[in-house]
């Protein structure tokens, strides 16, 4: 008697990011994590850095690497968790990068089944997966944040609202530093002056209303630019083309809405089953 194949093991799962604030302990996962953030942001630690995920980007974070991770609000992502056996070939070290359209869609497809096994759909979303992971340029989309819990207090304020024009005297005050202590230890911490990473928090809020559908006039006015020619200088500045430009190339290929498997909403944020600690 010919016996029946066994399937293979489903190597991709996909769930709800776990979140946690600045206080919260290092998660550590003998699987892989893909965190992606739909809209929103995401501040990200892990011993190799800290910085900020915007909405349209993805942060890959392999096995038994510490992290914790934390969402401004209003906030909405998706992770895909990976068996440590399949991110022999992935990237060895967390880093960030644009999720390309495809990439997108996978993660909102990709569910699990009771059985562990992996039937021929969620094979190809697997492999479409860790495809994008391994070939998408990576980059730290953000800024550093530093470990100072007084500087830390700061940079969370700016997140929260990079339209706060406080001068550096009064951040300094908020915090009982010193403004001189404050311009030093800014610098140590994430390499950038005060400015600098201001600049870089606001433009990272304008990737995400961007990325969230919000016209390139309403984010200039809502970070405080007086023109709208302004903001667009500094947006090129950064990133090296217009915001229409970039949010193009965001833009690929991809399954059809009609085609759209609705996302799987999970009982809990890590992964069921025995190969899924």
């Amino acid at each position: 008697m010919t016996s029946t194949p066994k399937k293979p093991d489903l190597i991709v799962r996909g769930g709800r990011i776990s979140t946690l604030d600045e206080n919260g302990e290092p998660q550590v996962r003998r699987y892989g994590q893909l965190l992606g953030a739909l809209d929103g942001l995401m501040s990200l630690w892990t011993e190799s850095g800290r910085w900020l995920v915007p909405a349209g980007h993805s942060a890959w974070i392999p096995p038994k690497h510490p992290y914790r991770v934390r969402s401004y609000e209003p906030f909405s992502g998706r992770a895909a968790y990976i068996l440590k056996e399949s991110c022999l070939t992935l990237p060895q070290k967390p880093c960030s990068f644009a999720t390309s359209g495809l990439l997108r869609e996978a993660m909102l497809c990709v569910g699990g089944s009771e059985s562990g096994s992996c039937d021929v759909e969620q094979n190809l979303i697997a492999m479409i997966i860790c495809q994008e992971i391994r070939k998408r340029p990576q980059t730290r989309v953000g800024i550093p944040l530093p470990n100072d819990r007084r500087l830390l207090r700061i940079t969370t304020a700016i997140a929260d609202n990079p339209a706060d024009n406080r001068r550096l005297e009064e951040w300094a005050t908020w915090t009982g530093l010193s403004t001189r202590t404050l311009v030093r230890r800014f610098v140590q911490e994430t390499g950038l002056s005060f400015t600098e990473w201001r600049q870089q928090a606001r433009l990272m809020r304008a990737m995400e209303w961007l990325a969230g559908g919000t016209s390139v006039t309403t984010v200039a006015l809502d970070l405080g630019y007086n023109t709208v020619s302004g903001f667009i200088a500094m947006f090129r500045r950064a990133v090296g083309m217009t915001p229409t430009a970039y949010l193009n190339g965001l833009i690929t290929p991809s399954i059809s809405a009609g085609d759209r498997v609705p996302a799987r909403r999970l009982n809990t944020d890590v992964p069921v089953g025995e190969r899924w600690p």
